[in-house]
């Protein structure tokens, strides 16, 4: 039986990878490295850049182009067949080399368990067994880069889209937001008073901070993810909201 490992590699910056990564990344018979299309072509090239650094045998890897998403109305049916073709193309490409690989590798920014759905494209490989390496996660970075706790004290985090945010507002009872997978300005829906701390490539060279309250720094956070992500073709950026002036 194969096995899949789902290997969290932090934001990109080589020092988020963990010795546990390293060994399994080094294990591996075979590792899978995503493309995005030429707009995000520096995605794949971090992924290099990273075996570079930690790989310490001459492992194989096969690069494999990830299918697009349609855009529809149903969005839970257009994940759910965005998955599915995610799945055939993985096992397409693993069923490809030759001898087949007893251990697969396959970099997943942050954690696999956090509002990522690797562990749910993998379910769909028959046959093929998961084991999961954490990973440091854009929410931990961020909070680390800002030099503040992730809750106030006492009180929950809730941890949400930004489609959740803009179709429903704050959510009832919520002291702390934890904004991730915004297309951009999803924070817009709320009162001036929420105070904001954003990051772009958190953890990486082109780390980029702002804070304060949305009425301050709100249009200059929207001017400079745009700058951002015109300048480099993607972008990579997390939020925490806070509402009430505790931190």
């Amino acid at each position: 039986m194969t096995t899949l490992f789902l290997i969290g590699i932090g934001t990109g910056n080589p020092d988020h990878v963990t010795g546990q990564a390293v060994r399994a990344l080094n294990g591996a018979d075979l590792i899978l490295i995503p493309r995005k299309g030429a707009a995000k072509s520096d995605l794949a090239d971090l992924r290099r850049q990273i075996l570079s650094q930690v790989l310490t045998a001459p492992v194989p890897v096969a690069d494999y182009d990830v299918p697009q998403r349609a855009e529809q109305d149903d969005y839970l049916g257009a994940v759910n067949d965005w998955h599915d073709a995610i799945a055939r193309v993985w096992a397409e490409t693993i069923a490809s080399h030759h001898p087949r690989p007893r251990t697969v590798a396959l970099m997943v920014w942050g954690d696999p368990s956090l509002y990522d759905s690797t562990l749910r494209i993998a379910a769909r490989l028959p046959g093929i067994a998961v084991k999961v390496v954490p990973g440091i996660t854009s929410l931990q970075v961020l909070t680390a880069a800002h030099a503040i706790p992730l809750n106030t004290l006492a009180a929950p985090v809730t941890i949400t889209t930004g489609r959740q945010l803009r179709d429903h507002g704050w959510p009832a009872g919520a002291t702390t937001l934890a904004v991730m997978l915004d297309k951009g300005g999803a924070f817009t829906v709320l009162p001036s008073d929420t105070e904001i701390w954003w990051g772009a490539y958190v953890g990486m060279p082109e780390e980029t901070l702002i804070h304060g309250p949305l009425s301050e720094v709100g249009d200059r956070i929207l001017a400079t993810r745009a700058r951002l992500r015109a300048e480099h073709g993607w972008i990579m950026d997390i939020y925490l909201l806070r509402r009430g002036g505790d931190v």
